[in-house]
């Protein structure tokens, strides 16, 4: 929820200032730029997208104002028990803790196909090939969102320009509407660079990074499951996968590891 938050801050900090400088918001409502700009902008985003991806735009606006389901140092503490167990008792001995639902899908397949015995490399093209997949599902959201940013400013201008010809073709007769036609000119503008900036974009870039923070959590589950499958020592593990962390989540990990001492 906290996106939606920052939206409506930066939408309302707009409105704000054109009231403060003796603007009426009334002066905002122009139905005709209204549908050039939101009617153009939904139009050129489905023109450029297959239907199947726009049916997405539900989930995928859930996942931008979602919190994300990351906790990386927990991934690394998992993991190091699992390497304490395999060194013990060897790989076949996690493959009851592996046989339940609450386990990620990612983790379970790999550590499934390691107590398989498939070889290493085989391993590790097959979860990074599925990390490739997952990885070009959520750039179509991020496509998407980074489109309308594109086409709102441009269709802005579109709709600047169909209501200055209105103007220019009425110089000649009543003058007493130029006024409400010119608004709605700069209106235009405001409508599609306002959008573009305060909302499109700033959902595009959210997206993309919490697709960043699910690659690199991928990719430490890669590591893990290879380093466990070549019975690398657990701690040694564990320092290779710290790198992952940023400080503060070292910190939170080095808290957790003493809380469970």
């Amino acid at each position: 929820m906290e996106g939606i938050i920052f939206i409506v801050i930066s939408i309302g900090a707009v409105l704000l200032g054109y009231t403060v400088d003796h603007g009426k918001l009334s002066g905002l409502g122009h139905l005709a730029p209204a549908i050039i700009i939101f009617g153009g902008t939904i139009g050129a985003v489905g023109a450029s997208f297959p239907l199947s991806d726009l049916k997405k735009l539900g989930a995928i606006l859930k996942v931008a104002f979602s919190k994300p389901k990351i906790d990386t140092t927990q991934l690394v503490s998992y993991f190091k028990q699992i390497a304490f167990k395999t060194r013990k008792e060897g790989l076949l001995s996690i493959e009851e803790m592996i046989s339940g639902d609450d386990i990620d899908p990612f983790v379970k397949k790999g550590l499934q196909m390691v107590v398989d015995g498939i070889e290493p490399q085989t391993v590790r093209e097959t979860l990074e090939l599925n990390a490739e997949l997952i990885d070009e599902r959520h750039r179509v959201g991020i496509g998407i969102f980074e489109a309308a940013g594109g086409y709102a400013p441009t269709i802005g201008v579109v709709g600047t320009v169909s209501s200055l010809i209105v103007v220019l073709g009425n110089l000649s007769g009543d003058t007493s509407s130029l006024g409400i036609a010119i608004s709605s000119a700069f209106v235009a503008t405001l409508y599609g660079i306002s959008s573009a900036n305060l909302v499109y974009l700033p959902i595009g870039t959210k997206l993309k990074r919490y697709n960043d923070m699910e690659m690199q959590e991928k990719n430490l589950i890669i590591e893990a499951i290879i380093c466990i499958q070549e019975g690398v020592n657990p701690n040694t593990l564990e320092e290779k996968l710290k790198g992952f962390l940023d400080k503060k989540q070292l910190l939170e990990y080095e808290k957790l590891g003493s809380d469970g001492e």
